[in-house]
């Protein structure tokens, strides 16, 4: 969750802060869950991606805010594209929720954990092969859901 902040925020503190909020408004809303809607992952993912709109707007609200995330960190993290970045990033997260969990585990492990195919493989106890085959198809899957815009992106 915290990489995925970072991802989406580009920033560690309002990382810290995505992970915080994120599970505190998991435990308040824990109740609702209903898991005929969708699946744990969906629903901690969109809890994730509204506390990250939340946080973006809170801080585009805060000129000062911004001025200090500009020292630290960078004008491109403060720039409209990063706005754009933060969105496609919301969407990819929606549209591997679609994938089978074989091969949204791959892509997980490859994109977010930076391993190779091999270790991939070693990792979960499968041949290369099923590994490339289920990159393959679940990058193909991932475009196509982007594509037709079944999700936000």
């Amino acid at each position: 969750m915290y990489g995925l902040g970072i991802r989406l925020l580009g920033d560690r503190g309002l990382a810290e802060e995505l992970v915080q909020e994120t599970f505190l408004r998991l435990w308040r809303s824990a109740p609702r869950f209903d898991r005929e809607l969708g699946s744990g992952t969906t629903f901690i993912y969109t809890i994730a991606r509204r506390v990250a709109i939340d946080l973006r707007r809170r801080r585009s609200s805060r000129p000062h805010a911004a001025l200090v995330d500009v020292d630290r960190l960078g004008s491109e993290h403060t720039t409209p594209s990063h706005e754009g970045e933060v969105e496609l990033a919301i969407g990819v997260r929606e549209a591997l929720d679609t994938l089978s969990s074989d091969q949204r585990a791959v892509l997980v492990l490859h994109y977010d954990h930076d391993l190779t195919q091999n270790q991939i493989a070693q990792q979960l106890g499968i041949p290369l092969g099923t590994v490339k085959t289920r990159t393959y198809h679940g990058l193909r899957a991932l475009r196509r859901v982007l594509e037709e815009g079944s999700v936000h992106a």
